[in-house]
């Protein structure tokens, strides 16, 4: 079907969303978390089946990027304003929220009353708490948005996996000071996901909290008030959990805590590999220079992509974070992964093939200028020496040795 969109000078310029009924995946893939406890409760006997939506997420997703390939196309900048203003791209966004609720509604609820294998309730639990991750992915999109109910959704959604600082610490701090050594959310090359998650975690939380406190400040009002929206978010999750464990028992406590844990988990994953040893470069006036493109890894796998609303259209993203989702664009000669983010997840839960493939990768964007390399201080020279690099116009070790005996 083709859309065609006015413009407002009076002309039209024939355009068509290929992925248009496409974003529809958007709100299928997260009910795909059920499949287990669903085929248990209606008889099957095979434990595999808690292990199906795994397999779909974690390797069926990449496995059909590498099919289905890359989409580079772009929406023209004229059919932009009109394709931001199509409700429909918006209701998809809504259409999500419900579907996210059930499916962890009814997983956490079947794992608390019924009794599994421990490798099921951990399936289970893994599945669900990616579920949890694609949810902070929608409270991404949403939170970016100007109107009120856009970010009161994406703030509720939050929520869910007890994650509510989410928007005021990406949206305020994040986008402030990505790809630069102050921003807990940016990983530096040689950091290991690991390593990351324990520099992230907290201190995205921190962040959140002295963002949303020097508001309140401003304001006359203390950050204890229902004003803060980190406290806002925090009463529906105690509501949401306390009415669980109340109804169900204590066993909720540690499925809660664990699926909230790995839906953290996965948002810190797709914030290790989204800047992964990229740097801004620190101006005269001590500022850092203005996030570009190059700043952010790309990728353009059309059926991940499909899946997280286009967020790995990153580079775009930080370049016009109010952007949405559906006129996000490629740029040529950007920062690119060889994978879906699904893909690079389990590149990254093992460092020595994280390493392998995106230290290099690293050099090859940067040009292998160390100014443009966000480095972990511990592994700086090392790695400086393994790839032949120069510190600030400097031969390397092994380069002046080299150039010594040839004298």
């Amino acid at each position: 079907m083709r859309h065609t969109l006015p413009l407002n000078t009076g002309q039209q310029t024939a355009y068509r969303d290929r992925k248009r009924w496409m974003w529809l995946l958007s709100v299928i893939a997260p009910a795909g978390v059920a499949v287990g406890p669903v085929a248990h409760m209606l008889g099957a006997t095979s434990q595999a089946w808690f292990f199906a939506g795994i397999a779909l997420f974690y390797v069926g997703i990449p496995l059909l990027d590498k099919l289905m390939g890359e989409d580079l196309s772009n929406p023209p900048e004229s059919v932009v304003p009109r394709l931001e203003a199509d409700r429909y791209y918006r209701y998809i966004n809504y259409a999500v929220v419900p579907v996210l609720w059930g499916g962890l509604l009814f997983n956490v609820i079947y794992l608390g009353t019924h009794e599994l294998p421990w490798y099921s309730w951990l399936a289970t639990v893994i599945i669900t708490g990616s579920m949890l991750g694609f949810g902070l992915n929608l409270s991404h999109e949403l939170g970016h948005k100007k109107d009120w109910l856009g970010r009161k959704v994406g703030l509720f959604n939050s929520a869910l996996g007890a994650y509510g600082h989410f928007s005021v610490e990406h949206n305020r701090g994040h986008h402030r000071h990505v790809a630069t050594p102050e921003d807990p959310a940016s990983s530096k090359m040689g950091e290991s996901i690991y390593r990351f998650m324990f520099r992230e975690l907290p201190g995205a939380y921190f962040r959140a909290w002295d963002l949303e406190s020097e508001r309140l400040e401003r304001m006359g009002k203390s950050p204890w008030s229902l004003d803060n929206e980190i406290v806002q978010a925090g009463l529906i999750t105690a509501l949401l959990y306390g009415g669980l464990v109340t109804a169900f028992g204590v066993q909720m406590v540690p499925i809660l805590l664990a699926v909230a844990f790995w839906g953290a988990f996965q948002l810190t994953s797709a914030n290790y590999i989204e800047h992964y040893g990229l740097l801004r470069q620190k101006l005269p006036n001590g500022r850092y220079e203005h996030c570009q493109p190059h700043h952010s890894w790309n990728s353009n796998h059309v059926v991940s992509n499909l899946v997280v609303f286009h967020l790995q259209r990153h580079s775009d993203h930080h370049a016009n974070p109010t952007r949405s989702y559906q006129s996000l664009r490629n740029f040529p000669e950007l920062p690119t992964l060889p994978s879906g983010y699904f893909g690079m997840f389990l590149a990254a839960y093992l460092p020595p093939v994280w390493f392998a493939i995106m230290d290099p990768l690293v050099i090859k964007a940067t040009g292998g200028d160390v100014d443009r390399i966000n480095f972990l201080p511990a592994k700086r020279a090392r790695l400086i020496r393994q790839f032949g690099l120069h510190e600030h116009g400097k031969p390397t070790q092994a380069e002046g040795t080299l150039a010594q005996a040839h004298a």
